[in-house]
Parts: structure tokens; sequence; C-alpha cells
């Protein structure tokens, strides 16, 4: 749980070097990042099994991408 609840902080470490804007994109990809873990975590506590999957990458005209993801989910079959 200790490395969930750095995503915030381990973003802002990341983005001194970027301008303001950059900067307020990257906070608000890590409060998406912390929420979306949170998700994760009650969909485990709900009975299922989570993979976040590359889908695709995402490229601009500078040079720049990132990854696209989608979750694959596993549920546990109970037989009674």
């Amino acid at each position: 749980m200790a490395s969930i609840s750095r995503v915030k902080e381990r973003a802002e470490e990341q983005s001194t070097a970027m301008n303001p804007d950059q900067q307020a994109t990257i906070r608000m990809l890590a409060n998406d990042l912390h929420r979306l873990n949170q998700s994760v975590m009650k969909a485990v506590e709900a009975g299922v099994s989570v993979e976040l999957v590359r889908s695709a990458r995402h490229h601009d005209a500078n040079g720049n991408w990132g990854d696209l993801l989608i979750p694959v989910i596993v549920t546990q079959s109970h037989n009674g």
C-alpha cells in the first residue's frame, strides 16, 4: 500500500524540470492513477482479479508517447 500512496509524491518529484502546464497535467494524471489504484483494490476485494494491459501507445507530433490501458478482469468461479 505504501507504493500506492506515493503516486502523487513520485509524480511531483519527477516533474520539477517541467513547465507549469506540464506540472498541472502530471498532477492530474497522478490523481487519476491514485483513483484507479483505489478502484483496482476495491475490485480485488469484491472477488475479481484485475490486470492492466497496454492496449495502445498514443504518440504526438513531437516524439512524446503514453501507454493506454485496458483492464483484463478474471472472476473466480464458485461451484456451489
